[in-house]
């Protein structure tokens, strides 16, 4: 694996010294000696842009290493030419980022790129949803933020403490609207799901202090 991302780390450079190599083995033997090194130094060259090093992002994130993740992402000076899954998986990495660094419009803006371009997984789809509607519910923009809430659920989402995130955002929203019949349904379907996230945990206790007592 590690001899593997450092093939990826060092893909380009890799490519280029073959492409020289088969340049050099091309004056010197012909073609047909140079084609190994024409062909590998084209696909390694190929695979830089059009593939990309996300998969190096993930050895970061075990360790931790936000700051490594982000020398990854920013590595790629030609998003455009990613093909067009991993284009999508690259702004979404950078939406993420976004919302660490607690910046809003970047998050969304970056989230959206990668929803308009589309997942071949819809539950990836649905976790950007929910996201962006989370952001719009940071920034006051709750009917945006419950329309998007309610396509992520739609979508279906990767694992059931973010379908817990997405009903118990519901059911605040629906206590905002006063809809408590709903509210409650919705943090019978949060609880139902047994999330292990400590800030759900700490928001159902919160919640359940009072929804007994509320009509509906």
């Amino acid at each position: 694996m590690k001899f593997y991302n450092l093939i990826i780390k060092y893909r380009l450079q890799l490519g280029i010294f073959l492409i020289l190599v088969g340049i050099a083995a091309n004056v010197w033997a012909g073609f047909w000696p140079a084609f190994p090194a024409y062909l590998i130094g084209l696909i390694l060259i190929a695979g830089h842009f059009f593939i990309g090093p996300l998969r190096l992002i993930q050895e970061f994130m075990e360790k931790g290493d936000m700051e490594g993740a982000e020398r990854v992402v920013d590595s790629v000076k030609y998003p455009n030419l990613l093909y067009k899954p991993i284009r999508s998986a690259y702004y979404t990495v950078k939406g993420q980022m976004a919302m660490m660094k607690q910046d809003f419009d970047g998050a969304e803006k970056h989230m959206k790129k990668g929803i308009d371009l589309g997942s071949p997984i819809k539950e990836v789809e649905g976790a950007n949803l929910l996201q962006i509607g989370m952001i719009n519910m940071q920034k006051g923009n709750f009917k945006q933020g419950e329309s998007y809430i309610r396509q992520a659920i739609r979508k279906g989402l990767p694992d059931k403490e973010n379908e817990a995130a997405a009903y118990l955002q519901m059911c605040n929203i629906m206590m905002n609207k006063r809809e408590f019949r709903a509210a409650k349904d919705f943090f019978k379907k949060t609880k139902a799901l047994k999330p292990t996230n400590p800030q759900i945990l700490q928001q159902v206790k919160e919640i359940e202090k009072y929804i007994s007592r509320i009509p509906g």
